[in-house]
This record gives structure tokens, sequence and C-alpha cells, in this order.
């Protein structure tokens, strides 16, 4: 795998500050946010220079029911071509549920929601990575996520299921730290055993970030500093092994760049730690190894060993537990019992659709979930929706001023999200137009312009006669 070095994700907010940020080896961009065609200069310089630019993308739901979109793999693998990169990343989630598969209503989630760690998502998860790394020019490297809400009935810890991921599809591991101490706290996942069940030598390379915690929850919010713990997770893994590369993580709330530097600097400074700590355990290691080779003795007790082999939380290496995981999949005949891939999608299908539902249309919370959590993590939809529809359409926090935030977290609650975030933003101004809102007339009139300009066809002629023509048109249409 290439050496990747340091590097921070590139956004357009800080893009200015990353080309003149010293250290900085790599970057790393949200697919959807860059266009083959007409890539931002600060990108293109970048790569000028050698900058190595890795697209990470967000809406593939390779974790979903259904198998990947052709369409939105076609433009994966144009945004790799066309950034020269060495790798693309998608992560291990699913977005959406619902639909011909289900037969049931088709549902965005608008955010990255976790998959149930059982044999049924595992086999779908590996038959979605098969075909997506077919159809990339480039390897793929999937990412754990941060969840605020466990799955009843799972079959396997986080560690097992990503090694078995790794081990029957051969993709590679973006292992985010962040991620691991999010599902600490909310889920009480050591972050330590996951280490030690994962196989280390997948791993593509490793995201650090920040978030915050409230009323006992974690939020990875990716707006605020990284914290303590993250920065030693960092580092426990870093006694385990090198990693190709590590990144920082910031999508808001973006501080000065000298901010930005000293997390990168605090960074560099745990990765350090670890590798301090390997060399110490390789050089133990070694000679216990010396001691064992010598007649009448016998090596020191109370010391770890570590082999070339991940250590496991079990004590088992890496070589026992690829025979182990291949035993737990195979029947006394040798073939996959999980041979019903068809099947386990709509089972698995129809389980994420009652939990989307749930989340985002207000049904009944399918039983074994804690409701509390699940209301948590609703609320946490909405408000991602409403970040993240205030980024597209700018405008319309402009025109609602402070009753944006109220009125869209409203409509949210009784509005799933069927399509993307700019659909989102159309069917928002126009529920708001039904109802006669804005209250303020002018505030209405102008959102009513923001809308008719953006819900047609074509934009809208700038010429007073040919604009109310149109007009007249579509209250003719509706009588």
């Amino acid at each position: 795998m290439e050496r990747l070095g340091t590097g921070i994700g590139w956004r357009p907010e800080i893009a200015d500050a990353v080309e003149r940020m010293p250290g900085i080896d790599w970057v790393e961009a949200v697919a959807e946010n860059v266009c083959p065609g007409h890539l931002p200069d600060s990108l293109r310089r970048l790569r000028e220079r050698g900058v190595t630019v890795v697209p990470h993308g967000v809406s593939l739901g390779l974790g979903g029911a259904d198998r990947p979109d052709e369409g939105r793999l076609t433009a994966l693998a144009e945004r790799a071509e066309a950034l020269g990169s060495p790798l693309v990343t998608e992560h291990i989630a699913f977005v959406r549920a619902g639909g011909a598969l289900t037969a049931t209503a088709h549902l965005e989630a608008g955010h990255l929601l976790p998959v149930p760690r059982t044999r049924d998502a595992l086999d779908v998860l590996c038959e979605n990575v098969r075909i997506a790394q077919e159809a990339l020019p480039v390897p793929l490297a999937v990412e754990n996520i941060a969840a605020l809400i466990s799955w009843p009935g799972e079959e396997m810890t986080e560690g097992q299921f990503l090694y078995e991921l790794a081990d029957r599809t051969g993709v590679r591991l973006l292992i985010d730290v962040a991620n691991l101490h999010t599902n600490n706290v909310n889920r009480a996942e050591d972050p330590v055993k996951a280490l030690a069940e994962l196989p280390l030598e997948a791993i593509a390379y490793v995201h650090v970030a920040g978030g915050f915690e409230r009323d006992g929850v974690w939020h990875d919010s990716h707006a605020h500093p990284v914290p303590r713990p993250v920065l030693d997770i960092l580092t426990d893994l870093a006694s385990r092994v090198s990693p190709p590369g590590v990144l920082l993580e910031r999508d808001e709330n973006f501080p000065e760049p000298a901010e930005l530097e000293a997390e990168l600097a605090s960074i560099r400074r745990a990765v350090e730690a670890g590798a301090v700590e390997r060399v110490k355990a390789e050089v133990r290691a070694a000679g216990q190894a010396v001691a064992a080779r010598r007649p009448g003795t016998t090596p020191g007790n109370g010391s770890e060993v570590r082999t070339d082999a991940p250590s496991r939380s079990d004590g088992s290496t890496e070589q026992g537990h690829r025979t182990g995981a291949a035993g737990a999949t195979r029947g006394a005949s040798g073939r996959p019992e999980h041979t019903g891939v068809d099947e386990a999608r709509q089972r698995l299908g129809l389980a994420q659709a009652a939990l989307l539902s749930a989340l985002v249309a207000g049904t009944p919370v399918p039983e074994g979930f804690d409701r509390a959590r699940v209301g948590v993590q609703a609320r946490a939809l909405a408000a991602k929706r409403a970040d993240v529809v205030a980024k597209v359409a700018p405008e319309l926090p402009e025109i609602l001023g402070a009753e944006y935030r109220p009125a869209f977290l409203g409509y949210a609650q009784t509005q799933p999200m069927t399509g993307g975030y700019r659909r989102d933003a159309l069917t928002f101004a126009e529920h708001l137009l039904s109802a006669g809102r804005p209250g303020d007339a002018a505030a209405r009139r102008e959102l009513r312009e923001w809308w008719l300009e953006r819900s047609g066809p074509a934009p809208r002629s700038r010429r007073p006669v040919h604009r109310l023509a149109r007009a007249t048109r579509k209250v003719l249409l509706r009588r």
C-alpha cells in the first residue's frame, strides 16, 4: 500500500489555508462535491505540486440491502480518474431503504447509519463491495462509522465483522479512531478490543476527528477539536502497526489555520508515541526469541509478545483467526451456509426500512431498539438535514432568518427525505408556501420567487413579460 503520510480533509472553506499549510502530504475530498470536468483551482494546484488527492464517497450506501447504484459507481470512478487517485474510499453504512426490494416507500436518511453485524448483513455487504471493486479503476477502502444506536441480535463484534469483510473480499480498511471512541461512549464497545481484532495489514489509512458529548451521548461532529481519548486510540493503533496514512477531518466551525496545524502536530506526536511502543515491543519479542533458543532458559513472564500477525483479544493470531472465520461460515460440506444472498437482501431491506421509517417518518420503533436512543438519532438526522439544506440552498436561511431552523425541523418531522438535498430544499419551500408561510409578506414573496426560479425545468427569464407568462401558465395548469 502506498505511504500517504499526514493529511487533512480538503474543504472549500479552508482550501487556501490547506495549500499554504506546511507538512501536508495528501488531502481527501468529498467525492460528491467534486465535478470531474471542473476541478476546483485549489485541488488542481495541489495535484500539480504532486499532492495526492483521495476521493471520499458518502452516498453509495454499500451496507444497504440494494445493490450499489451503477450511476453512483460510475461517478466515483470518474472522480478517481480525474484526480489521479491511488484509491477511493466509502463507508460501511446504509443511507437509504425501501423501494422495490421491500415494496415500501423509498426513504433517504441523509446521513450514514450503521448496518447490523449479522451474517445476512455481512453477506450482502461482501457482495456489494465486490460489485464496487469491479466497477472502480483503483482499489477501494471502506470506513467504520460512528453510531448512536445499536441493532438488536448482533452476531459479531465490530472487529470480527471487519475482519471477515476484509478476509472475504480483500477490501482495504479506512479505520476512523474517532468513530471507535464514539462507539465506546455510545455503545460501550472497547476500542482496545476492536483494534486487537482488526486485520491490521488491511488498513489503508486512518481518520482522526473531533466531536462533543451531550447527555451521555457522543456526537461525531467533525466541528470540534480532537479530544485526548481519540489521540490515545491513535497511539494504540500505531503501537500495533505503522499506518500508511493519517488524516484530520474537519467539516464545520473551521478554526484559524494555526489551530489546525496544532492539531496536525498532535496527531503526528500520537503516531510517533505509538511507533516508539511498537519498537519496544519488537525488541522485547526479539529478546525473548533469543532466550527461547538457549538451552535451559525460558522467556520472561509478564511481557506481551507481538508478532507479525495482528494480535487478537482472544490471544489468537491472524492465521488462526482466518481458519476460525472460515469455519464459522461453512458447513460440514465445506460450502458456504449463507448462499441465499437475494433472500438476505430482502430480510435486511425490511429491517432497514422499518428502522429508517421510525427515524425519519415517525413510525413505531422496531422491537429490540432503545426507543430513547432512536429518538436521539432521529433528532440528529433532522438537524443534519437542516444544516446541509442551509449549505446547498443558502438563500433559505437568508430569506427566513431566525425562523429557518425551527421551521425546517418541524417540516422534517412529517416530511421524510425521498431524494437529494436540493430536492429537499425545494420541497421545504413548497411546504411553507402551501401553509401561507412565512408570516411576513415580503419574505413570503421572496421565498415564492426563489421557489419558482428553481422548480421549473429551465431557469426563468429575467424579462418581466416572460416571467408573467410563465406564472400565468402555472396558474392555468393548476386549474
